[in-house]
């Protein structure tokens, strides 16, 4: 008996695209992966994203680097950590190493004015509390420049750590919506260290530079001071060879006039070293 439904054709393009599709399907379950279209370029992006540039302090020896005789006189001084020597042009951050006892600390170098006998560096009161120098003591110095370079570093480490996750159908999109929630957390705080506060200046060195401190509280003590007489002061905390330092800044200066009467008024209040710093 015949069949009283309709026959429905299944014209040749049909076929060969069923077909098709069987046979991929097949290649699927004998392991061969599916094309992944575009997955791979967004992947490379995002690692190309997640690499940031971060600035550390690095010895430059060739700016200068002195190894002499160092002393402290007994008095107390302004400034922070700094020493001085004849040989100096121009005042640089610089790491000072006491070679007798093997401590050393972050600070600031100066030109010694005055020609005195004896060693040829003349070192803070803060410096040698840092380094262990004792008043009338001479102690062997070895200081370096210092300079900041810019490194590459990897950003989003969380995010590594699941791309080596295992290659699984299945878990694949469940862990992509979680991993990529606490990256996106931290990326308010970025803008927070932009806050430099020069962004209104047109100068490469819009800030003096007060002093430099191993004691958080001295730095404090002396912004506190300088802002109390209407400085705009700052103290900011940072790190070299595992030695913490902080600096006290003034400004930021609009422009040379400005800076250069902000320059005047660090001095009078009793910084006659202070120097004009990027920030």
């Amino acid at each position: 008996m015949p069949d009283p439904r309709p026959h429905r054709r299944v014209s040749p393009s049909s076929a060969v695209l069923l077909g098709t599709l069987l046979a991929l399907s097949g290649c699927g379950q004998d392991g061969f992966k599916m094309p992944n279209f575009g997955g791979g370029a967004a992947q490379s992006t995002e690692q190309a994203a997640s690499v940031e540039l971060v600035e550390r302090d690095v010895e430059a020896p060739s700016v200068f680097q002195q190894t002499d005789k160092g002393l402290w006189d007994g008095r107390p001084s302004l400034g922070g950590v700094w020493v001085a020597h004849p040989n100096v042009t121009d005042p640089e951050r610089v790491i000072i190493r006491n070679e007798d006892n093997g401590k050393f600390v972050i600070g600031a170098l100066f030109r010694k004015e005055t020609a005195t006998p004896g060693p040829k560096f003349q070192v803070s009161s803060d410096a040698a509390e840092a380094l262990g120098m004792l008043a009338g003591a001479p102690a062997l110095l070895n200081v370096t420049a210092l300079r900041r370079e810019e490194a590459p570093a990897a950003a989003a480490a969380e995010a590594d750590t699941a791309d080596s996750a295992p290659d699984s159908d299945d878990a694949a999109p469940t862990p992509a919506p979680t991993q990529v929630a606490p990256a996106a957390a931290p990326a308010p705080a970025a803008p927070a260290p932009v806050q430099t506060g020069n962004l209104g200046s047109t100068l490469e060195k819009p800030f003096v530079q007060i002093g430099i401190f191993s004691v958080e509280a001295n730095a404090r003590r002396t912004a506190d001071s300088l802002s109390s007489a209407g400085l705009p002061v700052r103290v900011t905390q940072s790190e070299t060879a595992g030695k913490t330092f902080w600096r006290v800044v003034a400004g930021p200066a609009g422009d040379t006039a400005q800076r250069a009467e902000l320059l005047s008024a660090v001095k009078a209040k009793g910084f006659a070293d202070a120097y004009f710093v990027t920030d």
